[in-house]
């Protein structure tokens, strides 16, 4: 494979992200000069060089420390092909970036054993048809790197910079993710033990894309004990522990082209994760709930660009879609004020149940779960243990509202504003249910969610307006009078006894209650009105009207 640059092409060398490699020295105008061919190791020319080492050594792995890029014209080279193997292993095994021989003094061509001994062992060797000054080449390297070196610490001191001040600032890990894929201008993937994604910061990319199929590919990329390379896609890890115990882990997504690791990338990550478990230690410590409620939000607001983007999100941090549906629910907390951590311990809860969910606050007082059931599954006893854990945790008066399970994460929107129909319509205490769903938003539930609509309180003033005003100024109890009277469909004896009234005495009051309304009580349509009117009295004070005189 002929690797010949064009005299005069240029590297962007100095390029502060990234280290000199080998294809970049052949670039040179001093390199280039010698038209350089490569004839072995062709895909590790984004190897660094560290040095260039000029030596016409036989045995010059002592002098060594590996990443130089050795230079020679090959004039002690043995024609025993064994002794050839014997020079390309000793580079090899020190880690030599690549050898360059110099045709013309010693070499017209390259002797095929020596390709065949550096194509064994994958190390480039670079052949230059033409003489070239070693000393120039040498010179122009050695300067480049410096220079690199020189810009690599500036930078190293800007990315110390960068992450101090957003520990002293307090940032959020979210904050922390984005400002380390901004320095290396690569996807950066904050995961927790079990390989969620808990913080992903695309660069530019497409999250989808970043993200697809994402606990796969992460649990077959191991964990490091220090930053380093692992896994097929060539990922740069980075452990995150305190104290020896690893709570989770920093990824770099290199270029799927490209997949060159530089110094700085290593600095930013190891900085990135100094001010992570700073952050943790300092009290940050809702990183996998703050995840679960930006991505509960985005599906609410349809805020993914494409279905593959939405799930691969929800995925990426273990909720199944494929072959399942998925259920929203809302929970309203009750009378109890200590609520914070209920998320954590509700997630915690139904992992230990086994169930798959994502959990995360919507607003004050209310918490949404999104949980997923097979297919053929049953998603009601799920619902069941989550109603009775947020009674025990946020009073009996805490209500669960559960929207329809649908298949397709852009109905999940649409399930959420169904269990928000039903949260609204349920009244804290008037259930000891452990969930509601919308067949029970009956006309009592209906009138309760629209208590505040100023045409339903016209309606009742309308109606029981006079009764109301009778009962405030005299301390009567007509409208309790009317209550019983309508529960009971109209039955006068039995609503006499069941308000504890003689019969005489409650038919005065009904009597009343006819002059000071002009309604007819024995007419059908006229008492259904009034019917309605004392239940959304009931939804508008929160009591019920029997009790409304006390």
């Amino acid at each position: 494979m002929r690797q010949t640059p064009e005299p005069g092409e240029t590297t962007s060398v100095s390029s502060p992200t990234r280290s000199l490699t080998i294809a970049d020295v052949l670039r040179l105008p001093v390199l280039v000069a010698g038209l350089p061919e490569v004839v072995s190791g062709e895909r590790h020319l984004a190897r660094q060089v560290r040095w260039v080492h000029v030596t016409e050594l036989l045995d010059p792995a002592s002098f060594l420390e590996g990443g130089e890029l050795i230079l020679t014209t090959g004039m002690p080279h043995p024609e025993d092909p064994t002794l050839l193997r014997a020079y390309v292993d000793q580079l090899a095994d020190i880690g030599a970036a690549g050898l360059v021989i110099e045709l013309g003094r010693r070499y017209q061509r390259v002797p095929a054993d020596l390709v065949r001994a550096c194509r064994d062992r994958d190390l480039p060797l670079i052949v230059l048809h033409r003489e070239v000054r070693f000393i120039d080449v040498t010179q122009t390297v050695h300067a480049l790197i410096l220079d690199a070196q020189g810009e690599l610490l500036r930078r190293a001191q800007r990315i110390q910079d960068v992450f101090r001040d957003l520990t002293l600032h307090g940032a959020e890990p979210g904050e922390i993710v984005e400002a380390a894929a901004e320095l290396t201008g690569c996807p950066i993937v904050l995961e927790n033990l079990i390989h969620h994604a808990v913080h992903c910061a695309p660069a530019g990319r497409p999250a989808g894309q970043v993200l697809t199929a994402w606990p796969r590919r992460s649990h077959g990329t191991a964990t490091p004990d220090r930053t380093a390379q692992s896994g097929p896609e060539e990922w740069l890890v980075t452990p995150l522990e305190h104290g020896g115990s690893r709570w989770g882990r920093l990824v770099l997504l290199p270029d799927e082209h490209d997949r060159l690791i530089s110094p700085e990338h290593v600095m930013v990550l190891d900085h990135a994760a100094t001010a992570l478990t700073l952050a943790r230690l300092a009290g940050h410590m809702r990183w996998e709930r703050d995840a679960h409620e930006t991505a509960l939000r985005a599906l609410i607001e349809g805020r993914h660009r494409t279905a593959t983007e939405a799930r691969t999100r929800a995925e990426s941090l273990g909720l199944p879609v494929a072959g399942h549906r998925v259920v929203a629910l809302l929970i309203r907390a009750g009378s109890r004020t200590a609520q914070d951590g209920f998320g954590d311990a509700l997630a915690a809860r139904l992992a230990a149940g086994g169930a798959r969910a994502l959990v995360g606050g919507l607003r004050p007082g209310v918490t949404g779960v999104l949980i997923a059931v097979a297919r053929a599954g049953a998603w009601e006893p799920v619902a069941e243990r989550v109603g009775r854990f947020a009674r025990e945790e946020l009073g009996t008066d805490a209500v669960v509202a559960v929207g329809p399970g649908v298949a397709d994460l852009g109905q999940v929107a649409r399930s959420f504003a169904e269990a928000e129909q039903v949260l609204e319509a349920i009244r804290p205490g008037a259930s000891d249910r452990p969930f509601h769903v919308t067949s029970d938003i009956g006309l009592p539930q209906l009138l309760y969610a629209l208590r505040d609509d100023v045409r339903i309180q016209r309606y009742v003033d309308r109606r029981l307006g006079r009764l109301i005003d009778h009962d405030e100024r005299h301390g009567g109890d007509l409208i309790a009078t009317l209550h019983h009277y309508l529960a009971e469909a109209g039955n006068k004896s039995a609503a006499a006894k069941r308000s504890g009234l003689s019969r005489q005495a409650f038919y005065h009051r009904l009597r009343m209650i006819e002059r000071l309304l002009g309604h007819d009580l024995e007419s059908g349509p006229q008492r259904t009105e009034l019917h309605v009117a004392v239940m959304a009295l009931e939804a508008m004070t929160g009591r019920s009207p029997e009790v409304l005189d006390g």
